[in-house]
């Protein structure tokens, strides 16, 4: 087993109206351990100490709920292209180098604690339109309806993403266009969305642009730096439904 001595520049910020700052801190881990292990490991000397704890977001710690939300060294999720932080390990970094972790950056994000930020702004975009409407009786088997496989198989790589939040962390501008474009897209695509895809797209547009996310420049961070590797032709696809659901040519998504 390794032993690996870091220095830690960690966040550190009581609440949405303090102002921040990095801390420095000194740690020992292996190269065995996660990401988050090696922040636990932090923390229990820090309590220790009867000092404040790193408060930082976690759930699953399986790379399926994208609750670990953090930029590392710049990055958002580290260094380790399609994963999340909790998948990611103290071995790709070497013993005595310095890490710097910051939450996600984004007005749309506000800073809760830390490194844990507010994005109850992705869920107003589920509610303003990511769902398929049931108004009367049973919804029909959804093996029941014929599905072109190369559809479903976009539907299905658009449904992959988590919510995490790692497109706008990585764009410029801050901008949720990767995100809610999967959420169009996984719904659109299926017969048994189609229906509503016109509404669903200008709502769901309309709210990303009241949160306060900025506009898509096609820079393609997002898509790097989604553990999910959310394709941005999921934007050009979202695009094209919203101008046609606007101008009366919405035949197709």
């Amino acid at each position: 087993m390794s032993d690996m001595n870091l220095t830690l520049k960690v966040w550190r910020q009581k609440n949405n109206n303090d102002s921040g700052r990095f801390e420095s801190y000194q740690v020992a881990a292996n190269e065995h351990m996660s990401f988050l292990e090696m922040l636990d490991v932090l923390n229990q000397t820090l309590i220790e100490k009867k000092e404040e704890p790193v408060a930082f977001e976690h759930d699953c710690r399986e790379g399926i709920c994208g609750a670990c939300s953090m930029v590392i060294n710049g990055r958002p999720h580290g260094p380790q292209g399609g994963t999340t932080t909790c998948q990611l390990h103290m071995r790709h970094f070497k013993s005595g180098d310095t890490i710097t972790i910051e939450p996600w950056r984004a007005k749309a994000f506000p800073v809760i604690k830390d490194l844990v930020v507010d994005r109850s702004s992705f869920d107003r975009i589920i509610q303003a339109g990511g769902y398929i409407s049931v108004n009367t009786g049973q919804a029909q088997d959804g093996n029941a309806i014929p599905i072109e496989k190369d559809l479903a198989l976009q539907a299905f790589d658009a449904a992959t993403c988590i919510g995490c939040g790692a497109c706008v962390a990585a764009c410029p501008n801050a901008s949720a266009m990767l995100f809610t474009s999967a959420k169009v897209s996984h719904l659109g695509l299926l017969p048994q969305g189609e229906v509503e895809h016109s509404k669903r797209v200008q709502s769901m547009v309309k709210q990303m642009d009241e949160e306060g996310f900025g506009m898509c420049s096609n820079t393609g961070a997002c898509e790097v730096e989604c553990p999910k590797e959310i394709s941005i032709t999921n934007i050009a696809r979202m695009n094209r439904t919203y101008m046609g659901s606007v101008f009366g040519s919405d035949k197709t998504v």
